[in-house]
């Protein structure tokens, strides 16, 4: 695995060291080993599938709150997304940057978000699908999120929004007493 530091303070891009032959290649695409010499959590909690339709699909930016923040590890299997990471950790130098890479089928990548970071995604592609790990499981009620387009962040994507659920929609404007709370 090839790890490159984003950046935003603990945020990795993770790239498979492919070996190939006229076969194909083979890779690790998780390591906890690896994970772990870099300085990562490689606890699983949970392993997570999205699927959606439609290029233009907008889902979060996401994240829970104390006692269950988590972190996560993304990876596009089939098509492609644009992947968003946010960070909203009050005393982190990048608090409140953002960053964003292309992660797709082709290129195998995968985008690590460390505790106290909101991630997000818009599909490139129709009939796209991701899988991500998670250290916490999910915890209704602790779950929150940022808008795409909350003006203390600015995120650019890279293509206009079509399909957002409602709730992400309708996410407050962000301020930092929420989280002071929280954390």
């Amino acid at each position: 695995m090839i790890f490159t530091e984003t950046i935003l303070n603990g945020a990795f891009k993770i790239e498979i060291d492919k070996i190939g032959d006229e076969r194909g290649f083979f890779g690790r695409s998780w390591c906890a080993k690896e994970m772990e010499e870099n300085g990562l959590n490689a606890k699983i909690a949970q392993i997570n599938t999205s699927r959606s339709k439609d290029k233009g699909t907008l889902r979060g930016a996401h994240f829970q709150v104390s006692p269950y923040r988590e972190c996560k590890l993304v990876r596009c299997t089939k098509g492609s997304v644009f992947d968003f990471i946010i960070d909203l950790r009050p005393d982190s130098k990048t608090f409140l940057q953002w960053y964003g890479t292309e992660l797709s089928q082709d290129n195998h990548n995968a985008l690590f978000s460390p505790e106290g970071f909101a991630q997000g995604f818009i599909t490139l592609e129709d009939e796209t699908e991701i899988t991500y790990f998670t250290t916490e499981f999910y915890a209704p009620g602790y779950d929150w999120g940022v808008r795409w387009d909350d003006p203390k962040i600015g995120i650019k994507l890279p293509v206009k929004p079509v399909i957002i659920s409602e709730k992400d929609k309708n996410w407050p404007d962000f301020k930092i007493e929420f989280l002071k709370k929280q954390n």
